[in-house]
């Protein structure tokens, strides 16, 4: 197993259809309970400990995917009120370095995933097929489609949930 993608690299097999929109919003919408349970009871030495060699530490895990997963909403809404916007990438590895990432309680991140994932699935189950194919430009992407999107946030989150698992000892769900 390849530590580092622990359920596989992400694969998008193009245009979903709607009941893989609904799976994908479902799995999207778990993530923060399983997220969440994965990282129950787990110390600050445990939560300080990198998931991998040379990985995050389980704290920077969680609020990595809070991070993301806010960045992912807010993209979500430009693209469905506006015309193709621009949308500028980050640079993950220096965010999960700035200092909260290192010292943040992990439940800041997992009480806003609460909050935010019950607004982005709201959002989600009211998209239609013609919202899922609209676009935005990444500026290290390129052209992005909504469902491309969607299917790699319900990865994303199972993904990391996955390398929380493996650092904290726990089965890989």
């Amino acid at each position: 197993m390849d530590l580092r993608y622990p359920i596989g690299r992400f694969e998008y097999r193009g245009e979903s259809t709607e009941e893989q929109r609904r799976e994908f919003i479902d799995r999207i919408e778990k993530t923060p309970a399983r997220l969440r349970a994965t990282v129950a009871g787990l110390s600050d030495e445990q939560l300080d400990t990198p998931y991998r060699p040379g990985g995050w530490t389980i704290r920077q895990l969680v609020h990595h995917v809070a991070d993301s997963h806010l960045n992912s909403y807010c993209r979500f809404r430009l693209t469905l009120t506006e015309d193709s916007p621009s949308i500028k990438g980050y640079d993950q590895n220096l965010w999960a370095e700035l200092s909260d990432s290192h010292t943040a309680p992990v439940e800041v991140s997992l009480a806003l995933l609460d909050a935010l994932h019950r607004r982005w699935v709201m959002l989600l189950r009211s998209m239609t097929a013609a919202d899922f194919a609209r676009t935005f430009h990444h500026s290290e992407q390129g052209l992005v489609t909504l469902d491309r999107t969607l299917a790699l946030y319900a990865w994303h989150g199972d993904h990391h949930t996955a390398q929380a698992a493996l650092g904290a000892g726990k089965p890989v769900a």
